[in-house]
């Protein structure tokens, strides 16, 4: 039997799966949540061997964060983030917390289960990152994303240069070249789309790696 703690901040989806997950005969959830800072405490309680997170949860808390924490304590304790934004770091993110498999919550039922059952026996799902705004075959850099998250986040060329222990001539060109690479004619522009979209979501930068922060804000 599969032991899961579910984290799910909305009600509706979390109880649909609880329930789903409830009806199979090899699965059940041991701890329904809302806030992923609760998920380590419900795995030690309940002597879980899985748990499904989503990445943002209840108190803008972060299911990245439960990642490590869980993995930290116990290793053996199998993990499947899940989210239904495309945001560009997410996948990786999830891959460096110790997440085993990763799924959009755009995937049927049966393939959910599915994905949970092969992480239980050893396998790992991470898909393709779904990138909305952008052209199909644009990559941005590490340095790149860093820079757009900061617009999205208001702050000034100065501020972005700062925190990125880069000079301000240097942000500028760096801005050129996601231009050049988006076709975006502004950076105010590109960063609109990237947060209506969900490419982007503003304040899931490095601070969602400390323990002491949440990491999912807006």
């Amino acid at each position: 039997m599969i032991r899961i703690v579910l984290v799910e901040d909305q009600a509706m989806l979390r109880d649909s799966l609880a329930c789903t997950i409830n009806a199979q005969d090899d699965m059940r959830v041991v701890s329904s949540l809302a806030d992923a800072t609760e998920a380590l405490a419900a795995v030690e309680r309940t002597g879980a061997d899985c748990a499904l997170l989503d990445v943002c949860t209840e108190n803008d808390s972060s299911g990245i964060v439960a990642v490590r924490r869980i993995k930290g304590a116990h290793p053996a304790v199998r993990v499947v983030i899940m989210t239904g934004m495309p945001e560009l770091t997410f996948i990786e993110r999830a891959r460096d917390a110790g997440a085993d498999s990763f799924v959009y919550k755009n995937v049927g039922t049966a393939e959910l289960l599915g994905i949970i059952r092969s992480t239980m026996e050893g396998y790992s799902t991470f898909p393709v990152a779904q990138h909305r705004v952008m052209p199909e075959d644009v990559e941005l850099s590490p340095i790149e994303i860093s820079i757009l998250r900061l617009v999205c986040e208001s702050k000034t060329r100065r501020e972005i240069a700062a925190e990125l222990y880069l000079s301000e001539g240097t942000v500028k060109r760096r801005i050129s070249e996601i231009l050049a690479k988006t076709g975006y004619d502004s950076i105010l522009r590109l960063a609109v789309h990237a947060v209506s979209s969900g490419i982007i979501v503003p304040g899931m930068g490095e601070r969602d790696e400390s323990d002491d922060a949440t990491g999912c804000v807006g």
